[in-house]
């Protein structure tokens, strides 16, 4: 019985490239929570839940210690956006002409508090950093080996953080905060030789921008439902 949490178990090899279950299985899963996410469908979180527990063992191995910290915040933050978008208040919910009635309504995000997101964001990217860049020091016995790219890899682990809470509440511009995080962890997980992960993260460029066209015209079909006298 193979280990799949173990990414030196090959699942098989492609174009001489080993591949491990645990790689595999965390993109398979990834893939398909995301494109339910482009869908709004409520069933990308649990998917996804599924996902984050398999790439946190992966990031803990490749010594991407912001990205494993960050899967623990997306298992718990899955959870919350399945509650969320089933459970939302009276005047947030959708009452007609979609596929989603019942479910929370997609929005934007007001301009004074995206700016207050992203700020906060590229703060706590440099205290991440200076963090991750000295556990190896700090705590020795857990990692033996520096990190790798702390100041980058805790960028799109605090930006991740911000797209999350946007999705969460079912706001168009996660999709665009998705996009700046994802260009950026394809170059990162291609260097770090996690090569079918770097192809997953360059598709999901392509799907951030199809989620921000998909999100943005049913948040359209909204207004257009409202100004219809009834």
């Amino acid at each position: 019985m193979p280990n799949i949490f173990d990414i030196s178990s090959i699942f098989f090899t492609v174009w001489g490239y080993p591949m491990s279950y645990l790689e595999f299985f965390g993109v398979v899963t990834g893939g398909v929570a995301v494109w339910l996410s482009t869908q709004a469908s409520v069933w990308s979180w649990p998917v996804g839940a599924i996902s984050v527990v398999l790439f946190f063992f992966l990031f803990y191995q490749i010594q991407l210690y912001p990205d494993m910290f960050l899967q623990v915040f997306f298992l718990v933050t899955n959870i919350q956006g399945w509650w969320r978008w089933t459970h939302p208040k009276p005047d947030e919910a959708i009452r007609e002409g979609t596929a989603h009635v019942g479910e929370l309504k997609i929005s934007r995000t007001p301009t004074r508090q995206l700016v207050i997101w992203s700020s906060a964001g590229l703060l706590a990217t440099g205290l991440l950093g200076t963090f991750a860049n000295n556990l190896h020091t700090l705590f020795p016995v857990l990692f033996s080996q520096p990190s790798a790219f702390p100041y980058i890899d805790s960028f799109t682990t605090t930006m991740s953080v911000v797209a999350t809470f946007l999705m969460i509440q079912k706001r168009v511009e996660c999709w665009y905060v998705w996009l700046v995080v994802d260009i950026v962890l394809t170059y990162i997980y291609f260097v770090k030789d996690v090569k079918l992960v770097a192809a997953e993260y360059l598709i999901f460029c392509f799907v951030a921008l199809q989620g921000a066209w998909l999100w943005t015209r049913e948040y359209q079909a909204y207004r257009q439902l409202d100004d219809v006298p009834h």
